[in-house]
C-alpha cells in the first residue's frame, strides 16, 4: 500500500489532467472570440502541462521509494 503522501501526488495529477482536458477541449473552444481569453487558456494549459511533470518526478521518486522499502 502506498503512503498516504503519495496517495495525494497522485490524485492531484488525476485533478490537474481533467483541468487540462477541460481547458484544451472546452475553454478554447468556447473562447475563439476573444484573443486575450485563448491566449490565457494556452498559457494556463501549459503552466498545468508544467505542474503535472513535476508532479510525476515526484510520483516516480516516492513509487521507487516505496518499492526499494518493500524489497
Amino acid at each position: 500500500m502506498l503512503d498516504n503522501n503519495t496517495y495525494n501526488l497522485m490524485a492531484q495529477i488525476v485533478e490537474e489532467s481533467q483541468s487540462l482536458w477541460r481547458i484544451r477541449n472546452t475553454y478554447m473552444a468556447d473562447s475563439t472570440a476573444c484573443m486575450g481569453c485563448q491566449d490565457y487558456s494556452l498559457k494556463l494549459a501549459q503552466d498545468i502541462e508544467l505542474h503535472m511533470k513535476d508532479l510525476e518526478n515526484l510520483i516516480v521518486e516516492h513509487t521507487q521509494l516505496f518499492a526499494g522499502a518493500r524489497s
